[in-house]
């Protein structure tokens, strides 16, 4: 790597120079050189990480049921959290992105970002086995982990980002309905976005709003997990 980039961050486990710059190549880069991409590494990266974070909730969260655990879980392993994991650690400098996809800023892109992140740990894993890429886990997300289990996530800025960086676009809320008395309506709000909509219902429009954004997240970020789109 040039003498310009930033030393690459210490991770606390060793990675052999040839998974690590598999992990650290974009598609991108691949078709323009040939060399292997890391989204075989990312794939792997991403069951690692899913079964670390879900140890991590189970022995740390004994009191948590099974539904509660799995909606933190999901938001912990989403790519907008990740993406923002890998820019704690400058990730970004140390990719191997192509000449079109630097043009286009794909190195501070969150899809880019996460994959890389996931690459990595998928590296770590065939270099070091599961239980120390469970700790570098841990450590590189237990904020994150202590975060979203103790605190309600703000669904529309989560939702706002994973739209706009998969769709192009971003998430619409309607009201479509109000019930009960002014002094204690319901309102029912729909979102919608990548062509899929969940319902949300709340005290107040905004209530009702990141109920739906939470739906709609959960169900486009996590389409192996069945979420209820209606309220």
């Amino acid at each position: 790597m040039p003498p310009s980039e930033p030393a690459f961050p210490d991770l606390g486990l060793a990675i052999p120079p040839e998974l690590l710059g598999e992990a650290l190549t974009h598609a991108s880069y691949a078709n323009e050189t040939g060399l292997p991409s890391n989204e075989r590494l990312e794939f792997l990266g991403d069951a690692v990480l899913t079964l670390a974070v879900t140890e991590l909730l189970f022995r740390h969260f004994p009191e948590r049921e099974e539904g509660e655990l799995t909606k933190v879980r999901a938001v912990v392993v989403s790519r907008p959290v990740l993406a923002e994991v890998a820019r704690r650690l400058g990730l970004g400098p140390h990719l191997r992105v192509g000449r079109g996809a630097e043009a286009a800023g794909a190195r501070d892109r969150p899809s880019v970002l996460a994959a890389a992140l996931e690459a990595l740990l998928g590296a770590a894993f065939l270099a070091h086995g599961y239980a120390p890429v469970r700790d570098l886990v841990e450590k590189l997300l237990a904020a994150e982990i202590r975060r979203y289990a103790q605190e309600v996530p703000d669904y529309k800025s989560l939702l706002q980002e994973f739209v706009q960086e998969r769709f192009g676009s971003l998430p619409e809320y309607r009201v479509v309905a109000e019930e009960g008395p002014e002094h204690k309506k319901v309102f029912t709000v729909e979102a919608v976005a990548g062509g899929r909509a969940a319902l949300g219902r709340g005290r107040s429009k905004k209530e009702a709003e990141q109920a739906a954004a939470k739906r709609l997240y959960l169900a486009l970020t996590t389409p192996e997990t069945p979420e209820a789109l209606a309220a």
